[in-house]
């Protein structure tokens, strides 16, 4: 599974993409507005840090108004994603990008139905919310593992990228789903590694070495 970091802050992106386990980014205006950039040059920017999908998301609501935000956007550089919303306007926009080569991802999934149509308008990534589900009792996870059925038994290539992910229960969730990437805040990123008897058991490790006299290999 693909992990993307979900924000649109350089220095965040750059602290860990020396780890190599960094796939893509997906940005969306509200991160956009909070990090108070230019979106054509911090796309580009971030395009520089990682060479993977980066997602760049359009605000025009209309077919031909995300139609040409998103090609302005994927010309930018090579890995960018043009991000449209699930409405009718927006599967219309990604029929007519896909069907030019643009790449899209197609965002704010929230039932079958919809996974459906972002499938047959040409999606490369659809995104269902996982935490916005959760938050309104409805089962996150379960639609992960419902899209994934429906995409295996109908051989859409699209790919499912969990999102609004909350705690590093729904990335481990998300994966064992099925899904082919899953877009994460920073602290749960960083986070994913921790675990109290790894850190316990290195203290250990590290105890014995120092008293039996060892120094560096």
């Amino acid at each position: 599974m693909m992990l993307f970091l979900d924000t649109a802050e350089l220095d965040v992106i750059a602290a860990r993409a020396d780890s190599g386990l960094v796939d893509g980014v997906t940005t969306n205006p509200s991160l956009m507005a909070k990090a108070g950039a230019d979106i054509k040059e911090r796309i580009a920017d971030i395009c520089g840090l990682i060479s993977g999908p980066i997602s760049a998301e359009v605000v025009a609501t209309d077919a031909a108004g995300m139609v040409a935000e998103g090609q302005t956007l994927a010309a930018i550089a090579e890995n960018v994603v043009v991000k449209l919303p699930l409405t009718m306007d927006g599967l219309k926009a990604c029929r007519a990008l896909a069907d030019n080569g643009i790449a899209t991802n197609v965002t704010l999934c929230f039932s079958i139905n919809q996974a459906l149509l972002a499938a047959k308008a040409g999606a490369n990534f659809v995104s269902p919310f996982i935490g916005r589900l959760d938050d309104i009792g409805e089962d996150g996870v379960g639609l992960i593992e419902d899209i994934r059925l429906l995409y295996d038994e109908h051989g859409f290539a699209t790919r499912v990228l969990a999102a609004s992910i909350r705690t590093v229960e729904h990335v481990e969730a998300s994966a064992m789903a099925g899904a082919d990437a899953c877009t994460i805040p920073p602290n749960i990123f960083d986070a994913l590694v921790q675990h109290d008897l790894t850190d316990k058991g290195l203290a250990a490790f590290l105890k014995d070495w120092e008293a039996a006299g060892q120094g560096k290999i």
